[in-house]
């Protein structure tokens, strides 16, 4: 007979590329038979139609989505309640309004009285406020565990220069592909450890949200990562769970009729797509070696190209492509701007290669419909994790740079994709593929998880 529910509260920083892992694991939680768990998903009242969205109505009744309200910030946009509609100054400003609802958060877990609190990088504070209540506090990462390991760990000695972070940080796992890394994906590092107008940098919010906390959990597995999550427990001296990695349950519904029917005028497996999802944006330079280096392939190819926040999408998108270029792959190339049903697109007949950004999630989408995969990656731990997939766990291949500013050429792109298209190059993908496929193994990742929670919040 079941036990009392364990009650889980959540409170993701506000960019849906954090919300939305947060969701997946409330609904993986909630949906474990014999294991009774319910959650209350916190985030700022206006993400509340988008979250429910988010859960699905199997989720529903397991799940409470409960408001958040922010108080005003000089220069934040009234209403704000996620950085999808900011600049990246007005995201730093959103920080800001989130400390500014401690008291909210204090009286939220006062009245509510969960076990646990899962939090983000952004709101340390919460130890503060939820220990005293004998509420147990778990900081969720929503990055992979290398990317923690290399930059966000104790051993980071501070300040860090571009020159320091070229470096893994003394102790990191020797031989590892990522002990050193290029001067441009080092300068690009450099964001973690700068302030803004005086703010906490972000490696200090994740290293004060860590410290305090009674345990880490990351989105991955020992198979995956194993020496990079014994490190980030090592380094901070306390548990790491793992959940496994979040894979996407099958999509609902058909793809839209555009594409469906664009698609299967094509062979199968003959179809390049390339996304870089909602929060990464290729400069126009680099959109245009992308477009050239894809008509090189002689493939059909439809790519998604995204735009900041405050940009013309439309302009933006034309001024991408190459001048002539839409007349010479008329009927074979397609190139787009916005939402599309990217599951439903990786997960046709036709399309073999996707081409991406190096997220995450987004690796192992592409991975689970079957797809050779190559990187592209632009920012952050998105350069950590090509790393990782490629050249240690031999998933996918990585479009070649420059050391010193990360500059790729049409030829590059061209080049890798065809590596990643060859006839037996699909390298351990097909291992890993059954990984994450494999039902018994994703409710034992599942099962595993709640049960060293509840040890954690219900010691015997």
């Amino acid at each position: 007979m079941p036990g009392k529910a364990i009650h889980v509260v959540m409170l993701p920083w506000l960019a849906f590329g954090h919300i939305s892992p947060f969701a997946q694991l409330a609904r993986k939680l909630v949906s474990i038979d014999g294991e009774p768990i319910r959650v209350s998903f916190v985030t700022a009242a206006g993400n509340l139609p988008r979250v429910r969205a988010m859960l699905g109505p199997a989720a529903a009744e397991a799940v409470a989505v409960v408001p958040l309200h922010l108080p005003r910030v000089p220069g934040l946009p009234e209403g704000s309640a996620s950085t999808a509609e900011l600049t990246a100054s007005g995201a730093e400003l959103l920080k800001v309004a989130l400390d500014g609802t401690r008291e909210q958060v204090a009286a939220l877990l006062a009245d509510l009285r969960p076990d646990a609190a899962l939090i983000d990088f952004a709101t340390p504070w919460v130890c503060d406020v939820a220990v005293p209540l004998g509420v147990k506090v778990l900081h969720l990462s929503v990055f992979s565990a290398v990317a923690g390991a290399y930059l966000a760990v104790p051993a980071r000695r501070l300040p860090a220069s571009a020159g320091d972070l070229m470096s893994a940080p003394d102790g990191f796992p020797e031989s590892s592909v990522v002990a050193t890394v290029p001067a441009y994906q080092a300068a690009d590092f450099t964001y973690m450890f700068t302030s803004f107008d005086g703010q906490p940098c972000v490696y200090d919010r994740v290293v004060a949200s860590i410290k305090p906390c009674d345990a880490v959990v990351i989105k991955s597995c020992m198979e995956m990562e194993g020496r990079y999550i014994s490190y980030l427990s090592a380094q901070f001296g306390k548990p790491v769970l793992v959940t496994g990695p979040v894979v996407p349950e099958p999509p609902q519904g058909e793809l839209e009729r555009r594409w469906a029917s664009w698609l299967s005028s094509f062979p199968e497996n003959s179809v390049v797509f390339a996304s870089f999802g909602s929060e990464t944006f290729l400069p126009p330079a680099a959109a245009t070696e992308l477009l050239l280096g894809l008509e090189a392939t002689g493939r059909p190819f439809l790519v998604v190209l995204n735009f900041p926040k405050g940009a013309d999408a439309e302009a933006e998108l034309r001024a991408s492509i190459p001048p002539g270029l839409e007349e010479r792959v008329s009927g074979r190339g397609e190139v787009c701007t916005g939402w599309v049903q990217q599951q439903h697109i990786l997960r046709h007949r036709s399309v073999g290669c996707y081409l991406n950004h190096a997220g995450f999630s987004s690796a192992v989408e592409g991975l689970v419909a079957g797809c050779r995969l190559v990187f592209l990656p632009m920012k952050g731990d998105q350069y950590l994790n090509a790393a990782l997939l490629a050249r240690e766990l031999h998933v996918g291949v990585q479009v070649v740079r420059r050391d010193e500013d990360g500059w790729f050429g049409r030829q590059d792109v061209s080049d890798a994709v065809a590596v990643a298209v060859a006839d037996g190059a699909d390298g351990d993908e097909r291992n890993w593929r059954d990984l994450f496929t494999n039902q018994d193994v994703q409710n034992k990742f599942a099962s595993d998880f709640v049960r060293q929670l509840k040890e954690l919040v219900r010691p015997a």
